[in-house]
């Protein structure tokens, strides 16, 4: 019995694994795709994961103890997926090692730049170079539509309550 009490997870870290979970499910919406242009590509993809994350990290930002925990899960989720993706495509230990440091430099390099660019809002410029310099390789056109997606998705976590996040509910905006 005292075991099973010692192993069960925090409720931050069953939280953060739905976060995740959710995520991962909406970074492979078609439409972002198809209707948005993101390249599908490892690179695309990687960028989208780590977009979904980056957006539910700046919700919970400073929301106190509980969420900087939940927060501090859901990293450690994402970078174990990370993890798990590259030994799946059957890329050994060493190696993992070392491509897994360049996405997690990669990552909080990407969620620096992106609290700079939200930080800036309401001007969009600062994102809209982001976007356009981690995505579209000098496509803006593309670079806006995203823009507006991550500015309607920000908007739309925003307004749902704390609670459902701690709880690891979250909704996404349709695309």
């Amino acid at each position: 019995m005292f075991f099973k009490l010692w192993k069960r997870p925090r409720p931050a870290q069953t939280a953060a694994e739905a976060l995740y979970a959710g995520a991962v499910a909406q970074a492979r919406q078609p439409a972002l795709y198809g209707d948005l242009g993101v390249p599908d590509t490892r690179e695309g993809r990687f960028e989208l994961y780590s977009l979904h994350v980056i957006l539910l990290l700046d919700r919970l930002k400073a929301q106190g103890d509980q969420a900087a925990e939940t927060a501090q899960f859901l990293v450690d989720r994402y970078t174990r997926g990370l993890d798990d993706a590259f030994r799946e495509m059957g890329i050994g230990d060493l190696a993992v090692s070392k491509r897994m440091k360049k996405l997690a430099e990669a990552f909080y390099g990407r969620v620096r730049a992106m609290d700079q660019a939200l930080d800036a809002l309401p001007e969009q410029h600062s994102l809209e170079a982001l976007v356009e310099r981690t995505l579209f390789e000098g496509d803006p056109v593309a670079a806006r539509a995203l823009c507006g997606y991550i500015l309607q998705t920000r908007s739309s976590l925003a307004e749902q309550p704390l609670e459902f996040f701690l709880s690891g509910s979250v909704t996404w905006p349709k695309i």
